[in-house]
């Protein structure tokens, strides 16, 4: 199951290491507190959505963008079968953690899960640069 807290949480934490800012100035811009900031990037707390907009704003992006990346990267994680499992599923207690990653050229979705219940989504947005003569393709 895939929590959008953590995505959401991803995606923000995501633009705002690509910035190169702390989490002090955006909380500062977005009118919120460092801690509260934190712990939304971490998908502990759910945003409201005055507060995701403001968030947004605060790193000069668009909440459309921002969701449309979110949901490109839950769509992704539902395309790995055998992953992401529903809850209620029956599966052996001791399964030791897999470990799995897939793109689709723009978003990496790696998923690390220890029980049915408890998975780890990272994601990152690949950034395609070009110099003179080739193509660099990076995780940002």
């Amino acid at each position: 199951m895939v929590l959008l807290r953590r995505v959401i949480g991803d995606a923000l934490r995501s633009r705002r290491q690509e910035q190169q800012r702390t989490l002090r100035e955006v909380s500062t811009a977005a009118n919120v507190s460092l801690g509260y900031l934190s712990e939304i990037e971490r998908g502990q707390k759910e945003a409201s959505s005055e507060l995701l907009a403001s968030i947004c704003d605060a790193l000069g992006a668009q909440l459309s963008e921002v969701l449309r990346e979110v949901s490109d990267t839950v769509a992704l994680a539902e395309r790995m079968q055998g992953v992401l499992v529903p809850v209620g599923a029956d599966a052996p207690a001791a399964r030791p953690a897999r470990r799995t990653r897939v793109t689709d050229g723009q978003v990496s979705v790696a998923v690390r899960q220890e029980t049915p219940l408890k998975a780890t989504l990272r994601t990152t947005r690949n950034v395609r640069s070009t110099r003179p003569g080739r193509e660099v393709v990076r995780a940002a």
